[in-house]
């Protein structure tokens, strides 16, 4: 697997507070996470922080345990510790309440990509030129074109868009949602924050993918949320079987 990522402030924002982990692993496998934090001046950077370091530590403690067909309970025991581990910096510290933050995390092994998130970061595959989303989102404008009440063009431009049902560290407990597809060589796996789905097409996105060298693909998307706007921080993450 190759790796490729960068965050940006953008254009509007004071702080950053997206955060981003990918590893290589043993035998051609990798991992990654996504975050977008919320809450306060500084919660939202330090619950992503929290999230992304969380995660790096139980994929580095508990990896070589990991038994073939147990890449779900893996991937979802990992978000659960990881959402304890931001749920209990909120309760524990009273200028960290109500922190929290979306998280997207994807782990690549033996032709299928594993795939767990809360919130509207964002994991898509993008196979044969074509981009496809691989999570739904976890808010409240998804939930009403899912209930046939607005459409997705509507939904774009909805000025609720940003309103989210879940997300790490809001609670002790949390239901993320899990996804699995298969991979194979020459496919990317793409995770971002809404920094970037917000500002960027599709078709831009899968352009950008199909004409850009690897290893300079994450920072032309980053260049294209910025010229769409820069509303928000922008964060990419790729993932490419080699």
């Amino acid at each position: 697997m190759k790796i490729a990522a960068i965050t940006d402030i953008g254009s509007c924002r004071q702080e950053n507070q997206d955060n981003y982990c990918a590893q290589q692993l043993a035998g051609g496998t990798a991992w990654g996470i996504v975050c977008d934090g919320m809450g306060g001046v500084n919660g939202g950077r330090i619950a992503a922080r929290i999230a992304t370091d969380t995660m790096q530590q139980y994929f580095a403690r508990h990896m070589k345990a990991l038994q073939p067909g147990m890449e779900k309970t893996f991937i979802m025991r990992g978000f659960d510790i990881t959402n304890r581990a931001v749920y209990e910096k909120s309760t524990s510290d009273p200028e960290m309440q109500g922190m929290g933050t979306t998280g997207v995390c994807a782990y690549a092994s033996r032709g299928l990509a594993h795939v767990v998130h809360a919130g509207d970061s964002r994991a898509y595959l993008f196979h044969a030129g074509s981009l496809r989303q691989i999570t739904r989102d976890h808010s409240m404008v998804q939930q009403l074109v899912d209930s046939g009440q607005i459409t997705r063009e509507q939904a774009a431009v909805h000025p609720q868009k940003n309103l989210i049902t879940r997300a790490l560290g809001v609670s002790a407990n949390i239901v993320p949602e899990y996804n699995r597809g298969e991979i194979e060589a020459g496919d990317i796996l793409l995770l971002c924050s809404d920094g970037l789905s917000n500002c960027v097409s599709v078709p831009q996105i899968e352009e950008t993918l199909a004409r850009t060298p690897f290893y300079e693909a994450a920072d032309a998307l980053v260049q294209k949320a910025l010229e769409g706007g820069g509303l928000d921080n922008i964060t990419v993450l790729l993932m490419q079987v080699e």
